[in-house]
């Protein structure tokens, strides 16, 4: 088999993927802190913080400052230096990948981005909770494409375009010849529903229905059970066989690696906030905690559980678009 000549090609695209997903994880930890601590209005207007343009505040007052505005004001910062870096790896993208599909996904990271600053803005402007709740279900999603776009543009996906034919679209194959990325997409999705219910938990309304609430717990659960079939499946399918292609077995295994520190993080994260589960009341040692509001280890558990949900998103599907993309080069890869 005659191997197509490989084409130079710019790292460029590459390295700003990853510096953008790098970037990413950060913000989304100090936007969960800013919610730990309900401190999205510690600044109340938007764009300027305080009348100040958002780059000029100055420095002293905000690191010297309260910590809620301490944190506020530093996620802004973080996430205009996100946006300048979404804007950099879509220009790269259209100035240095012939790929039309690769292009239009910078263009989307920028929408995406761009979609993001304005919840966060509106958040402020109008003081609503449901724009809040909406704005921590976006930043998980740009994440995964910020992810995605670093597989997408990696050496090894380019370099398989090489074997046999160049690839035009994300992936060659049909969908039902690739078990592995069917089983990582639904994986993907079923994390993502639940990160939809882990928002609707965390941003509960004081006068919301207890039954609602005992509701969305108890689904929630049962969606982390699920996910945790998937996910050892997908172990299974990638990382424990003989011979297992590397390309999948990395990620697999730090896939199944997260979910068990989310489970645990899960349940410290309930145990800080609502205290043990009264069929433990009886015990002295649970009977005697007293759950402290706001306090640091509350925080940091609640937002590192978050934080990990977000790395489990774009790790299933990164799995998945490599998965595809394995699937669509013919049975001489495969061997």
């Amino acid at each position: 088999m005659e191997l197509a000549p490989i084409q130079p090609e710019s790292l460029w695209p590459h390295r700003l993927a990853v510096l953008l997903t790098c970037a990413t994880f950060p913000l989304i930890w100090v936007g969960g802190l800013v919610t730990s601590y309900d401190a999205g209005m510690a600044v109340p207007d938007w764009p300027t913080t305080y009348g100040y343009n958002l780059f000029l505040y100055p420095w002293q007052t905000w690191v010297y400052g309260p910590w809620d505005l301490f944190i506020e004001h530093g996620h802004r910062l973080l996430a205009a230096v996100v946006g300048l870096l979404t804007i950099a790896l879509a220009v790269a993208l259209w100035r240095r990948d012939e790929r039309a599909w690769v292009r239009r996904l910078g263009l989307v990271a920028i929408v995406g981005v761009v979609a993001q600053g304005v919840l966060g803005g509106l958040r402020v402007r109008l003081d609503e909770r449901l724009l809040a709740q909406i704005h921590g279900c976006v930043g998980p999603a740009f994440f995964a494409l910020a992810a995605a776009l670093t597989v997408c543009t990696s050496r090894r996906w380019r370099a398989l375009s090489n074997v046999g034919q160049v690839s035009k679209v994300p992936f060659d194959g049909p969908l039902e010849t690739c078990p592995t990325g069917r089983l990582a997409i639904v994986t993907t999705m079923l994390v993502y529903a639940q990160l939809l219910l882990g928002s609707q938990l965390r941003h509960v309304s004081p006068t919301a229905d207890v039954t609602v609430f005992r509701a969305t717990v108890m689904l929630h659960l049962f969606l982390a059970l699920v996910l945790s079939l998937h996910v050892s499946l997908l172990l299974f399918q990638t990382g424990l066989r003989r011979h297992a292609e590397a390309w999948l077995a990395r990620p697999a295994r730090g896939l199944a690696a997260l979910v068990v520190v989310q489970l645990g993080l899960g349940c410290a994260a309930w145990v800080l906030n609502y205290g043990w589960p009264s069929w433990l009341s009886d015990y002295e040692w649970a009977a005697g905690y007293v759950v402290s509001r706001e306090s640091a280890t509350q925080a940091l558990v609640t937002t590192a559980h978050v934080a990990t949900g977000s790395l489990i998103l774009a790790m299933s599907l990164s799995l998945a678009l490599r998965s595809l993309r394995l699937s669509g080069l013919g049975m001489e890869v495969a061997a």
